[in-house]
């Protein structure tokens, strides 16, 4: 759990001038948000834990109506640059507003609580498509 607090508190601290930049005025992108998510397991982790976690992170968009799709798969790269990360996670929004909605929503802590202990290692990545 420590671990995940350092991560997420090394991750707000990071992407807060981000998200002050989307909120000026008129300076939103046209287009999706997309939240790009990967995690990479801790070795000890069992399959049962990782498949409740896919499966909690599924029921996300049903629970938080922010959430305009969500898809997400296991790696399959032949390139051997995934650097442990087995699971990657697309979230589309349509507002900066409505991403930082999920991100402080009560389901999406409580999900935080869930892979936490399991996590070794998450990568975030936001970006606007064109």
């Amino acid at each position: 759990m420590k671990l995940y607090l350092s991560l997420l508190a090394a991750l707000v601290a990071f992407v807060s001038p981000a998200l002050a930049a989307d909120k000026a005025p008129g300076t939103e992108p046209k287009g999706k948000l997309q939240h790009v998510v990967a995690f990479k397991f801790k070795e000890e982790a069992t399959r049962s834990q990782i498949e409740a976690v896919e499966k909690a992170f599924a029921e996300l968009p049903r629970q938080i109506k922010v959430i305009q799709h969500f898809e997400w798969g296991t790696n399959v790269s032949p390139e051997k640059l995934d650097k442990g990360f087995t699971h990657g996670f697309i979230l589309t929004f349509k507002t900066a507003a409505d991403r930082d909605a999920y991100l402080v929503h009560p389901d999406h802590k409580a999900f935080g609580s869930l892979v936490g202990p399991v996590l070794a290692d998450v990568f975030v990545i936001d970006f606007w498509t064109h």
